[in-house]
């Protein structure tokens, strides 16, 4: 990693929920510096000078959950440990070129031989040019599901808990017990039999419990958030409609009593709509697929409007991200992509996914709820980095956080992305990919 120390200028950072201009960023050895110590300790000033040319520099984003993309799935555990290895690569790589400098690599419900193969590839490690994007630890979706709401899934690998953490022990085998080094986020159905019970031993470990794939009532799924649960995922899709009286997991953006945590970390920033404004809401924050076709841009308003700082933008993007139309594979079965960059299971109108990428969810969030540029930046940077717990490297461009991030042209009113930096080295874009 470069010695060198760089400094941005003529940019437009963003900076404490705000963009700010005639400031500098500072970066070495792959993390946003502060100037001071350089001057009155070390009595050195920048080696190199990068001119933003007045675009946003922002941090990176962040996609907790995405299934793959140019072909490869996380969940296909055919051929040797050194081809898997290479296609998660492909895939890492493929990512910067959005802007995505960090993410969770997605396995959906599966067979322990295939948790046991995959999972040791997709342990934490630091994002590179060479390597791509920084790896989070993985998102595991299932297969502790519900089969009502399966989704894509395969219904066949489904389990539950009845004999606590040693069941998911047992389905997962030991990388479970690196926690979030291997796992980040694990996606439930709280109302699975002993489930709910499991969640503050999944929470000790380290991983982010998310609800979805569920067929859970209100009752049950703020019962989860009580025991630990912080996140949803792809809110609305896989889980019960809205329903007035009981409005079923939807219905928890707008609970106003459950517990207020005794920290910040993990959960979402007080809001105009939440149960306290100056402490954390307890609400958890929530997973939203920008595509137009998953969510109506209407719902996502409301989501928006009901819970703006529990907001996560994912693509659930699958195996056919950044390939044309076709037939492709996810978790072992057949699927189809039309020409809007639906994903659905071969022959049915079940959705399984999407091709979208994660810039485009920055611009279709901000588009749906007609949010600042901010919140929609930092729905797909800050929001995710606090749900994992780590807003203290990731998701901001504050001193010590690592020099990822990227340069964001507004000139037509929408976010495009023009320059990309992983661990303070800068990518080379593909023209026209962005």
């Amino acid at each position: 990693m470069s010695e060198k120390i760089y400094k941005i200028v003529n940019a437009r950072l963003l900076l404490n929920h705000e963009i700010v201009e005639n400031e500098y960023l500072w970066f070495q050895h792959g993390k946003i510096i502060h100037p001071q110590n350089l001057f009155f300790d070390a009595h050195r000033d920048a080696d190199e000078i990068i001119d933003a040319k007045g675009l946003i520099v922002a941090p990176g984003f962040i996609d907790t959950q995405i299934n793959g993309g140019y072909g490869i799935d996380f969940a296909d555990n055919e051929g040797s440990v050194e081809k898997i290895q290479q296609d998660i690569n492909t895939v890492a790589k493929g990512l910067l070129q959005y802007g995505c400098t960090a993410f969770c690599p997605t396995v959906v419900s599966s067979a322990p031989a295939v948790y046991s193969k995959v999972l040791p590839l997709l342990n934490q490690r630091k994002g590179s040019v060479q390597g791509g994007a920084e790896i989070l630890g993985a998102h595991i979706e299932g297969p502790f599901i519900s089969v009502e709401k399966k989704g894509a899934h395969d219904q066949t690998v489904f389990r539950n808990a009845k004999n606590g953490i040693s069941d998911f022990d047992d389905a997962y085998g030991p990388e479970l017990k690196k926690g979030s080094k291997a796992i980040s986020i694990m996606t439930v159905a709280p109302e699975i039999d002993g489930v709910a019970d499991c969640i503050p031993d999944l929470v000790k470990r380290g991983i982010t419990v998310a609800m979805g794939h569920t067929a859970c009532r209100i009752a049950q799924a703020e019962e989860a958030v009580k025991q630990g649960a912080t996140s949803i995922t792809h809110l609305f899709n896989a889980m019960q409609a809205f329903h007035h009286r009981d409005p079923g997991l939807v219905g928890v953006l707008g609970a106003a009593d459950l517990p207020i945590p005794s920290s910040q970390i993990g959960h979402p920033a007080s809001s105009l709509t939440s149960p306290s404004r100056n402490k954390p809401d307890p609400r958890p924050f929530y997973g939203i697929i920008c595509d137009g076709v998953h969510v109506h841009p209407n719902s996502v308003r409301i989501a928006y409007y009901s819970h703006p700082n529990g907001a996560v933008l994912v693509t659930d993007a699958l195996s056919a991200m950044g390939l044309p139309k076709g037939t492709y594979t996810l978790g072992g079965r057949e699927v189809e992509v039309d020409e809007s960059g639906a994903c659905y299971v071969k022959g049915t109108s079940t959705l399984a996914g999407c091709t979208v990428t994660i810039d485009d969810c920055v611009r279709n969030f901000q588009r749906f709820t007609n949010c600042s540029q901010v919140e929609a930046i930092e729905a797909a940077t800050l929001h995710p980095a606090r749900l994992l717990g780590i807003e203290d490297r990731k998701g901001t461009l504050n001193v010590n956080a690592d020099a990822d991030f990227v340069f964001l042209d507004d000139s037509t009113g929408e976010l495009r992305v023009k320059r990309v930096f992983v661990a303070g080295e800068e990518i080379a874009l593909v023209n026209g990919l962005v």
